[in-house]
């Protein structure tokens, strides 16, 4: 295990890579995105890249704090599933009422790579790979549909 300052060099340098991965890689609307901390637009929507030892993931987390808008917004992702599973072309998971670390509940749809390990450096170009190819594909989507949702929760 690492210590915490070795923990957030290995953090730093992890991230940094990625970034200058995807310094060249603009949105799908041709305007250049800060891919790490990818904006959604709509309060209470995350995109999180995500490291564990065994596994990476993005996700896509809806913590609206009010169950109604949150059953709203799922069932609208239910009724474009079909059009983002094509999109991402990589399986995802659709989970309801997921309790996170600080106990909120979310609603969350994951793209996740199994078999990796964030602290062997030799696995961070599929780690890379995995999340450039993801966050592409998610903006590719997000940018045409994103507007229906902002709608939902206005």
């Amino acid at each position: 295990m690492l210590s915490k300052e070795a923990a957030k060099e290995w953090n730093i340098l992890f991230w940094g890579t990625f970034k200058s991965i995807m310094n060249g890689d603009k949105s799908s609307n041709n305007r250049k995105i800060n891919w790490l901390n990818y904006p959604s637009d709509i309060r209470h929507v995350y995109i999180r890249l995500v490291c564990e030892s065994n596994s990476v993931a993005l996700q896509i987390d809806f913590q609206f704090k009010d169950q109604g808008i949150r059953d709203i917004v799922w069932e609208q992702m239910g009724e474009l599933k079909v059009l983002l599973e094509k999109q991402m072309s990589y399986p995802g998971q659709w989970r309801r009422s997921v309790k996170n670390n600080e106990g909120v509940i979310l609603d969350r749809i994951s793209w996740e790579l199994d078999g990796v390990n964030f602290y062997d450096q030799a696995d961070w170009p599929k780690i890379h790979s995995f999340f450039r190819d993801r966050l592409i594909s998610f903006d590719i989507f997000y940018q045409e549909f994103k507007d229906i949702l902002i709608n939902l929760v206005d």
